[in-house]
């Protein structure tokens, strides 16, 4: 693979004493979702779980079964680990409730949700309870919506295009150890343009055009960001547009081409400074090879983006 970095994880509470579950399980959840996240047990010992998780720079999909356990965000944990990223949850067997901004929202199988956790938030699962758990870029939902997604918003999988997408979220957890990197993200990209095609009804609107042109440069700008001569009007070039019909694109999702151009650059520095390939690059280096103009410009927009310098993400 040439940027980023695929990570495969699986864990199970039986490789551990039964007094030592319950933290073993919190340290599996904080890797698969955020650091700050709190946790609720109704019984302390022998408790039961498991996970297994596949992880790009894009997306990331965890299946699970556990006891029963509430998993909650406060609005100092929110504060102290921001996270904008959607979850789409999909339960298989058993319940999930969800509370957040007073709602409670009860998931079976059959029926997901989409959410955020960068709001403070609840969620209890009945003992036994298994299902999947995507984690979506903001910009890949609210660009295809056209406005943020409503909190918990309930989705039927039962049938229709609901079902295609239960399906093929199963089928990519199934098959997360033999897809390549770009297979996951290609197909996880096509969940989420299936997922949110099923949300708004797939209703044509005078804006259908803009949206399919910001979706393929948004594709094309996340494909190229490791490019230092990266433009705005290179973009248009390379997509046989104008620079205004981009730019007009990319407004109707709230966002401009430098200003994206910018924030896939972030994300791929973050990855790189993760990735053992690039420790010998220092950060001047790295900061030069993705087209910022100098190492002070790129550290004060990484912290700016994520809260933490280059150094204390390479450091961590």
């Amino acid at each position: 693979m040439k940027d980023g970095v695929d990570l495969f994880e699986t864990g199970t509470t039986s490789a551990v004493a039964p007094h030592e579950r319950t933290d073993y399980w919190g340290e599996l959840i904080q890797l698969c979702h955020c650091r700050r996240v709190g946790f609720a047990f109704p019984r302390l010992s022998d408790f039961r779980g498991r996970v297994a998780l596949r992880r790009t720079d894009n997306y990331q999909i965890v299946a699970w079964q556990a006891d029963i356990v509430t998993y909650y965000r406060t609005a100092k944990h929110v504060r102290e680990d921001a996270d904008g990223d959607y979850r789409l949850m999909l339960p298989t067997t058993g319940q999930l409730t969800i509370w957040q901004d007073d709602q409670h929202v009860p998931m079976t199988p059959g029926i997901g949700g989409l959410m955020t956790i960068d709001q403070p938030f609840a969620i209890t699962q009945v003992s036994g309870t298994e299902g999947l758990t995507m984690t979506i870029p903001r910009g890949e939902i609210d660009h295809r919506l056209g406005r943020a997604a409503p909190r918990a918003p309930l989705v039927d999988l039962t049938s229709g295009l609901g079902r295609v997408v239960a399906d093929l979220a199963t089928s990519l957890a199934a098959e997360r150890d033999t897809l390549t990197h770009g297979q996951f993200d290609a197909v996880s990209e096509r969940l989420v343009e299936l997922l949110c095609m099923h949300i708004v009804g797939d209703h044509p609107t005078e804006h259908r055009h803009l949206t399919d042109v910001e979706s393929r440069v948004r594709h094309y700008i996340r494909t190229n960001a490791h490019d230092p001569e990266l433009t705005p009007a290179a973009v248009a070039r390379a997509l046989g547009w104008s620079l205004r019909q981009v730019q007009l694109a990319l407004q109707h999702g709230g966002t401009t081409p430098r200003e994206l151009i910018k924030e896939e650059r972030l994300r791929l520095a973050h990855a790189r400074l993760r990735n053992p390939a690039y420790h010998h690059w220092s950060i001047a280096t790295l900061a030069a090879g993705l087209g910022f103009s100098s190492a002070s410009s790129f550290s004060t927009a990484f912290r700016r983006r994520f809260g933490a310098t280059p150094r204390d993400i390479r450091r961590s």
